[in-house]
Order: structure tokens, then C-alpha cells, then sequence
């Protein structure tokens, strides 16, 4: 699970460190609370072209017939990519590098009505390269009160998940699918649309690669915003 995460690094920072080519002009603020349906940043390939656009985080599949769809689909199971509609034909022709700079877990603590949330980056804090899928809807649909809906078109994508690693097994049975830069290529080409070989690269980060602590409560709530958010709660802080 993933329904929280950090992109600070502005696009410049990002176009370098991913080796993209072309970069939307469309610019999005740095933020240290993303939060669903929001635009996230978003590296893929499109004629053998490595760009960077924004996406609307929350995947909404060709064939929904309204954009509240995407609210259910912020993350897609490793595990049942290539059978599950929303995700199979996105999952051979329409990958995806999410970069964040960090993400959030939320771990039940005994006692407290509050779950405690913790932040977990990499230890030399450059970016998670998260597995993605992206979608294009083009609205047209009719909505659940039979109006029609039809306000696209929409680019928007899903963090991959998988298995937690054993650093963070203990705060969440989940984790978002890491790529070694080594995958990056494999994992954004055109080319490639063989599921079994795709699936063999998503599979938990190395423990080595996520440090994680306790923050403060306020990144509960999704308008939130700052840096103050991925502050370490000092030992023997508690909130509740």
C-alpha cells in the first residue's frame, strides 16, 4: 500500500537524474504530501522518447465511464497485473517510473486510537524510482446518476505494490515496487511486453534502501503541506 508520498525534487532534478529527454511545461509545486487524485510526475517512453509529464495519481481505465473510478485504483497488486482488466493491457504497453523522494506507512500502535505514520526514504536520500502503469481516458461515459461525463482527456497512472521487505514488514505487509536503475530501461521500453519477464522485477527493495521513523499526525491530513511533515518525532514524543 502506498496512499501518501514526498516529490520535492523540482523537474530540472528529475529530467537529470532519470535521462529524459523531453519535459511537459507544465510545472508542478513541490510537495511533501501527495495525496490521491493529485498531479504527480511521472517518467515513460513514447517512440523510443524517455519523458516527463504529469499524471492525475489514481488510474483510470480506458473503459470507465467516469473519472471517480481512479479514486479505487492509486495502487495495483504486483501479483494479479496481467489478469485484472484495469491493469493487464497497461501493464504489456504502458509503463511507468513514479519518482518520489520518500513515501508513508501507517503502523496501528496498542493503546493509541491514532495509527502512528512513519516516513521511509533512502538512506543517501535520492529518489525511489516506483513501478508505474498509465492510462489515457477519454471521458465520454455516462456517470452513475445517468449525466454524462465527459471531461478528458485524462493521463493518470497507479503505483505498483508488492510484499513489504523486511525493514518495513513490521509497519505495513506492503510496500511500493522499488526499480534498480539496472530495470529502468527494461521497464519503460516499448518493446518489451512479455509479463512473466516484466514480472520478475517486481520485487521488495532491499532493506538496505529504506530508513524509516516516526512523524507527526499532521501528514494525516491531506492538506497538510511543508517540509515540517517528514520531521522526526524526537524519542519519547508521542501523539495521540
Amino acid at each position: 500500500m502506498c496512499g501518501r508520498f514526498v516529490s520535492s525534487s523540482p523537474p530540472d532534478e528529475i529530467a537529470k537524474y532519470f535521462d529524459v529527454a523531453e519535459v511537459a511545461e507544465t510545472y508542478l509545486e513541490p510537495s511533501y504530501n501527495v495525496a490521491p487524485s493529485q498531479e504527480v510526475y511521472a517518467v515513460f517512453e513514447r517512440d523510443a522518447v524517455r519523458q516527463l509529464q504529469p499524471f492525475r495519481w489514481g488510474l483510470i481505465p480506458f473503459w470507465a465511464k467516469e473519472r471517480s473510478v481512479g479514486y479505487k485504483m492509486i495502487n495495483a497488486r504486483a501479483e494479479t497485473l496481467a489478469d485484472k482488466n484495469a491493469y493487464k493491457r497497461a501493464f504489456r504497453s504502458r509503463r511507468c517510473i513514479i519518482p518520489a523522494n520518500g513515501f508513508y506507512e501507517w503502523k496501528r500502535i496498542p493503546g493509541r486510537r491514532a495509527k502512528q505514520p512513519f516516513y521511509i526514504h533512502r538512506p543517501d536520500d535520492e529518489p525511489y524510482a516506483f513501478a508505474g502503469l498509465w492510462e489515457v481516458w477519454r471521458g465520454a461515459g455516462e456517470g452513475e446518476g445517468g449525466e454524462v461525463d465527459d471531461v478528458g482527456p485524462v493521463s493518470s497512472c497507479t503505483i505498483v505494490t508488492c510484499a513489504a521487505n523486511d525493514a518495513l514488514e513490521a509497519v505495513h505487509d506492503r510496500m511500493p515496487v522499488i526499480l534498480p536503475r539496472r530495470a529502468w530501461d527494461e521497464w519503460l521500453s516499448e518493446e518489451v511486453d512479455d509479463v512473466s519477464r516484466l514480472g520478475k522485477l517486481l520485487v521488495p527493495a532491499p532493506s538496505d534502501l529504506t530508513v524509516l521513523y516516526p512523524v507527526s499526525t499532521a501528514v494525516n491530513n491531506p492538506r497538510s503541506a511543508g517540509a515540517r511533515l517528514i520531521d522526526r518525532l524526537q524519542d519519547g514524543q508521542v501523539e495521540d
